[in-house]
């Protein structure tokens, strides 16, 4: 404190100003000095006072920024959303009486776990599939996902290059190369997954124990998370948020705070490597635990479980249907709809892809994918066969809809945010292994066009 009153003394304190400049008042020596040059004082002067007034005129605008409460800001907050909103009803085909109305009641559903599509009936058949190639995928496909928006597709195939596609425009944008000979390159992707914002993507590799995170736009590395003890299998992003859950083959899930880089807590409770994971808003992880039969529902702030036993194999894979209800599949070819308020599946469908006519073995179910909010899943086994079904009333019973036929293995599945659209990761391998191959198969996207009855 004293350094700072010895300045101030040194100084010789606080100058009044005159015409912008800093000097003394009194006296009419600066007057003098002023009149001296008419032309340039007077110039000099109007040019001050105008750079005083915008800077008295800015110092107001801030004031006023400050001065605004926690309610007049969450109003001018909502002010915005509603005119985001209507811009964006505003540039569909058709523009609905009430459409704003519509759809904040939907989302406010959505918060709260319970929107309900009925949707399934409209979808009839399919256009011819959309195929897409690209010499960085030259192994099987493993794992896609797609950005909040629908616009981009993010690809990672088992020798470990990763792809960013425009969905519109069906076109590779980016691309990683894999490095299998280097340490810090991909050997295999296993998972990959984008946040809400597409500001981040993650990986998990095969080879590899950490999380690689990179920028979804440009594709650049940004750092990795350690932790995990086994190599990662499954990767999801909590909705509208950059909170990461990550499953493990150490059979324990994690949390991480994207925000800062850094690991948050574990959770335990599988007694087998997890297979799958997903997430939606709230703060819970659903995950399948393979061969231990088991798939749990994580209360992260509760800090508790919920157990749901079923299935006769490995449960290969679980996906959330909304925050209620779930939906999952196994190598003994079973579907299961399942509620989280019993530990049962609300209906099950065994053989769901037939059997196998060499072995007679129900037919492995390699994938699976849901519309958000609605009651249209769907399902890829290793024969090509894709399926897409309609979830019954209260989610107790599975009807077919119809198939739709590709060559190799469904290694993943997932629609666009406007259901209009089904994508495909397909290999000529399984995702999990090398137990088979089917030579004439494509490595590639194969984007399935849905058709529908009306619009919805």
């Amino acid at each position: 404190m004293s350094f700072f009153i010895r300045n101030n003394q040194s100084t010789g304190g606080n100058k009044r100003k005159f015409n912008g400049h800093a000097g003394k008042s009194k006296g009419k020596k600066s007057l003098k000095k002023s009149v001296h040059d008419d032309n340039e004082s007077i110039a000099s002067t109007d040019e001050e006072l105008a750079e005083e007034n915008q800077r008295d005129h800015s110092k107001e605008y801030e004031s006023e920024e400050e001065e605004e409460t926690a309610q007049e800001k969450r109003i001018r907050l909502a002010k915005k959303y509603l005119s985001q909103i209507e811009e964006e009803e505003r540039d569909r085909a058709e523009f609905e009486q009430g459409a704003v109305t519509k759809r904040l009641h939907e989302e406010y559903l959505e918060e709260k776990g319970r929107l309900r599509k009925t949707i399934a009936s409209n979808y009839v058949s399919h256009n011819e599939p959309i195929v897409l190639k690209c010499k960085e995928h030259r192994t099987s496909i493993t794992c896609i996902c797609l950005s909040s928006n629908g616009k981009f597709l993010y690809s990672g195939s088992k020798d470990g290059n990763l792809v960013k596609w425009s969905l519109k425009e069906r076109t590779k944008l980016k691309s990683i190369k894999g490095k299998r000979k280097t340490e810090d390159g991909i050997k295999c992707v296993q998972c990959i997954a984008v946040s809400t914002d597409n500001k981040f993507l993650v990986v998990g590799d095969t080879g590899c124990k950490d999380i690689k995170v990179f920028c979804a736009n440009t594709l650049s590395h940004i750092k990795n998370l350690q932790g995990h003890k086994g190599s990662v299998t499954g990767l999801v992003f909590r909705k509208d948020t950059h909170a990461l859950y990550s499953a493990s083959e150490d059979r324990c899930v994690k949390v991480w705070n994207l925000d800062d880089m850094a690991y948050v807590e574990s959770l335990f409770g599988h007694q087998s490597g997890i297979t799958s994971i997903d997430a939606l808003a709230r703060e819970r992880a659903i995950t399948s635990g393979g061969f231990d039969g088991s798939i749990r529902i994580w209360k992260i702030v509760e800090e508790s479980q919920l157990i749901f036993n079923g299935h006769g194999g490995s449960i290969d894979s679980v996906k959330l249907i909304n925050e209620e209800n779930f939906f999952s599949c196994g190598d003994d070819g079973q579907l299961s709809v399942w509620g989280s308020l019993k530990k049962k599946p609300l209906c099950s469908v065994p053989d769901a892809h037939g059997r196998d006519e060499m072995n007679n073995q129900p037919m492995w179910i390699s994938s699976i994918g849901a519309l958000l909010n609605t009651d249209l899943v769907a399902s890829g086994s290793r024969n090509g066969t894709i399926k897409l079904w309609q979830c019954g009333d209260s989610f107790r019973s599975l009807n077919l809809l119809f198939e739709v036929q590709l060559t190799g293995f469904i290694n993943a599945l997932c629609f666009t945010p406007d259901g209009t659209e089904l994508v495909a990761a397909v290999g000529q391998e399984h995702r999990l292994g090398r137990w088979w191959r089917i030579p004439e198969a494509k490595n590639s996207i194969v984007i399935i066009p849905l058709v529908q009855t009306k619009n919805k």
